[in-house]
């Protein structure tokens, strides 16, 4: 049919939620006959299956690219604009959104069923106002209509994303992004629906199902929601204004951000738009034009020449190539179709094949087929080409076990979102060959890709219900709206119930949310579970206190917890012995509460303290008197280790009955150091090292592993000795080198190095390096410490022991004879006294009878 020959022609045009799509299909059920075509096949499944209602199944049809329905009386065609029956002959034709005739993607599709689809009693455009110039220059004879909005659209501002409404819909242009706000709105809000162009129908429809059930408020979605989608929504929320075109990212036109922005407020509903708060506000010029409907007319729009030429595919790209006569229609560039066909036409074979109409026909027929993955790669491309040789070669089939072949690949559920999307893109693909005329039981293989759609569909529609909504927190959130007072209680678990639901966890004396924040819904679902922790706390401060010791610990950081929940810490006090108990936070704990939870766990505490580190608590009970005294004063406040020189004074005042009082408490006078060898072992090393930390304002996080013999301190850690002596070690350091030694290592060491020094000068050897638990680097710096002089030869690294005084020095000890032994019946001499560098090395002593080397004379070496 030509325009001529047509009835009379009706534009509708106005903004969304008109009522244009509506009076289109009703004017049309009043026809013996009708097509109209749908930007979506989401909406022309949707108006499809409300014609059945009506008018019953046999009367209506759907066209879709990958879906057909056509009974043999159908007289209304649902379609999508591209798969409109156009030599059918109808009493009414209508195509909805013609505005998209600007659209560059699928323009030249829409402007040819405006310059040549007709129906012979009526034919009706739908769309927005912006199309109107162009209408009354290529379509003169047609009759304006403008419709108004039924409802109000108002501008509501910036919100945070915390702070929308219900009923709210929040707008991003990338997968990504969707991503990241529907999961944070899941966490706030319970959940959320999920819209994306790259969902299916199927997907499509059962998200926008959970939001119009109630079951979730929010939906984030992109512009896909533009058209095609008729929501009960109040409010929508931009987080983004520019998208990515497949080009580059632009800036969204008025008209396209009135277009997502009019979704809001359905029928008589008025409602309102506005940005996130990572969103500046809209411009004023923007609201105004949204407000009030009025955006800049459309000065051209895409065409394509439908007078293909198939004479061969050089002479089909040349007809495609084709310029309008039109200064208002725009030759469109970079059709997906145009693309295919000339990277196709490259192929030698191909050329070679298609070397008559009906081949190039056939050409450009497989070359319609879509590219549903958008993959931006030749892999579309190479489907296509080898389609084309299939259909080419006898018997003009695509071969049912490799069409098998392919649909079995994605036959599968596995896999995350967007693995499910990209099977769904796959599988439309083979959805749409299977509707054309290529295979020998095309029923079968529509059946067979329609069914695998719908799998794939509901596996995705369950993986984006699992990760976006939290059906428990969805449920309790519509009980508060509804003004319902929720039930609350405690197990003996510690699991917090609200209305049945778990919503968190008694840990001790601390409530632990379930993933919830701080927001309207969940702050009222946090109020009633408060009130059941109302009486379960006092309950528990009873429970501790008539607890026995057994269910309390002291963890390696200097937390304390009862049974197993954390519920106090070790904090600083008037020693590194007497540490104070300080309870963890809690809003459930007045001020008598926490004192009696304290006062209970410093009795355990001190009981604690002193079963693990007797030996030290041994030596505070017994009196003892003078040097002995004060040397154990010394040690208790060091935790159990001191450097010999540090208490040379003390040592030397000892009598026979002190030290003999001292060895009864354990206590080691040893060469290098004094110790209480029975808390060298790991655990009460460790312990100590806890109290020593507490002491200075810290916790046991940065305390080294105790497990060998010696380790090398790591950069940052702390150089105070302190804490290496309350670990049971011995710290020494070089030329910004140091290492740190177990005191009774350090004996073992000293006593062996000596008895080999009498021998004279002595090499590194595997012996000494075990006794140390160190490598040849740090042996060399212990026994340089220890006093040793350490020279570098050829045959490696050898010690001898450094001549002591100037008489030692005048006769020639410098040859590894070792320190100079005191003369039987010498006049003793007093010691002259020492200091500790600040490296924590052992002093080098003149020779006295008490020094280190003095003391290793007196070992008795094993033979």
């Amino acid at each position: 049919m030509t325009p001529a020959e047509a009835g009379r022609i009706t534009a509708v045009l106005g903004p969304t939620n008109t009522g244009k799509t509506f009076l289109a299909i009703e004017r049309m059920l009043g026809y013996r006959s009708g097509i109209i075509g749908f930007p979506l096949r989401l909406l022309a499944r949707e108006n499809y299956d409300r014609a059945v209602a009506v008018k019953g199944p046999r009367q209506v049809a759907l066209v879709t690219g990958e879906e057909k329905i056509i009974p043999p009386q159908a007289r209304y065609f649902f379609c999508t604009v591209e798969s409109m029956p156009l030599d059918r002959p109808v009493a009414f034709l209508a195509v909805d959104e013609i505005q998209l005739c600007a659209d560059a993607e699928r323009g030249h599709v829409f402007t040819d069923r405006l310059l040549h689809a007709r129906g012979s009693e009526e034919t009706m455009f739908l769309g927005a106002d912006t199309i109107r110039p162009v209408l009354r220059r290529l379509v003169p004879e047609a009759q304006i209509i403008a419709r108004p909005r039924f409802s109000t659209l108002t501008y509501a501002g910036p919100r945070k994303l915390t702070r929308l409404p219900p009923r709210s819909a929040v707008i991003a242009f990338s997968a990504a992004q969707v991503y990241t706000l529907a999961e944070l709105i899941r966490r706030q809000r319970g959940g959320t629906a999920v819209v994306l162009g790259a969902l299916s129908p199927r997907t499509r429809n059962a998200q926008v199902a959970l939001f119009e059930a109630g079951e979730v408020d929010y939906l984030v979605a992109t512009d896909a929601i533009g058209m095609g989608l008729n929501l009960s929504l109040d409010h929508v929320a931009f987080s983004q204004l520019s998208k990515f075109d497949g080009f580059g990212p632009r800036r969204l036109s008025p008209a396209e951000v009135a277009q997502i922005a009019g979704r809001a407020g359905r029928h008589m509903n008025d409602g309102s738009f506005g940005t996130t708060d990572s969103l500046a506000a809209m411009d004023a010029a923007l609201v105004q034009a949204i407000e009030e409907h009025r955006f800049d007319p459309l000065q051209s729009i895409f065409w394509r020449s439908r007078d293909f030429d198939f004479r061969s595919p050089q002479a089909l790209l040349r007809s495609l190539e084709a310029r309008p006569k039109e200064r208002v229609l725009l030759r469109v560039r970079d059709a997906e179709d145009h693309q295919a066909l000339a990277a196709l036409s490259r192929d030698p074979e191909i050329a070679r094949m298609a070397s008559h109409p009906a081949a190039v026909r056939l050409l450009w027929d497989v070359c319609q087929v879509p590219d549903f993955q958008k993959t931006l790669t030749d892999q579309h491309a190479r489907l296509l080409a080898r389609t084309y040789r299939f259909l080419m070669a006898e018997p003009n089939r695509l071969p049912e076990d490799w069409v098998a072949r392919q649909i079995a690949r994605i036959d599968r559920t596995e896999g995350d979102i967007d693995a499910l999307v990209a099977r769904i893109a796959h599988v439309r693909t083979w959805t749409y060959i299977a509707h054309r005329d290529w295979l020998a039981d095309p029923a079968h293989w529509q059946e067979r890709s329609r069914a695998l759609e719908d799998k794939l569909s509901d596996a995705l529609h369950e993986r984006l219900t699992q990760r976006f909504v939290d059906r428990r927190a969805a449920m309790l959130v519509r009980r508060l709206k509804a003004g319902d007072q929720l039930l609350a209680a405690v197990r003996v678990d510690g699991a917090v119930l609200v209305e049945g639901a778990y919503v968190g966890r008694l840990t001790g004396f601390r409530f632990d949310p379930d993933r919830t924040e701080d927001s309207d819904g969940t702050r009222a679902v946090l109020t009633a579970a408060r009130r059941a922790l109302a009486n379960e706390i006092p309950r528990r401060v009873r429970r501790l206190e008539g607890d026995d010791d057994g269910s309390f610990m002291l963890d390696e950081r200097g937390g304390i917890a009862w049974r197993g929940a954390a519920v106090a810490r070790l904090a600083a006090g008037a020693s590194a012995l007497a540490p104070q108990v300080e309870m963890l936070p809690s809003e459930f704990l007045d001020g008598a509460q926490r004192e009696r939870l304290r006062l209970r766990l410093a009795d355990w505490l001190g009981r604690h303290l002193r079963r693990q580190l007797a030996p030290l608590y041994r030596v505070l009970d017994p009196p003892l008197s003078g040097a002995a005294r004060g040397l154990a004063f010394q040690l208790v406040e060091a935790l159990g280790t001191l450097p010999r020189g540090q208490v040379t004074h003390q040592i030397a005042s000892l009598g026979k009955a002190e030290r003999k009082a001292l060895a009864a408490l354990g206590i080691r006078l040893g060469a290098a150091s004094v110790t209480l060898p029975a808390l060298l072992k790991p655990r009460p090393s460790r312990l100590r090292g806890l109290l020593w930390a507490v002491r200075k304002g810290g916790d046991g996080d940065a305390l080294p592993d105790l497990s060998d013999t010696s380790f090398r301190p790591q950069p940052g850690m702390t150089n105070d000795d302190g804490l290496y002596l309350a670990l049971g070690y011995r710290r020494f350091a070089r030329k910004g080198e140091q290492i740190a030694v177990r005191a009774d290592a350090l004996e073992r060491l000293a006593r062996e190095a000596y008895r080999l020094a009498r021998q004279g000068s002595f090499a590194a050897n595997p012996a000494l390096q075990r006794l140390a638990g160190c490598d040849a680097p740090g042996l060399a710096l212990l026994l340089g410490s220890l006093g040793f002089r350490v020279t570098n030869g050829p045959s490696g690294v050898s010690f001898a022991p450094r001549p002591s005084g100037p008489k030692a020095r005048s006769n020639g000890h410098a040859n590894g004879a070792g320190p100079p032994m005191a003369k039987s019946g010498a006049k003793r001499r007093r010691p002259k006294p020492t200091e500790q560098d600040n490296r924590g090395t052992l002093e080098r002593s003149s020779g006295t009878e008490d020094s280190p080397f003095a003391k290793l004379r007196e070992l008795k070496i094993a033979r």
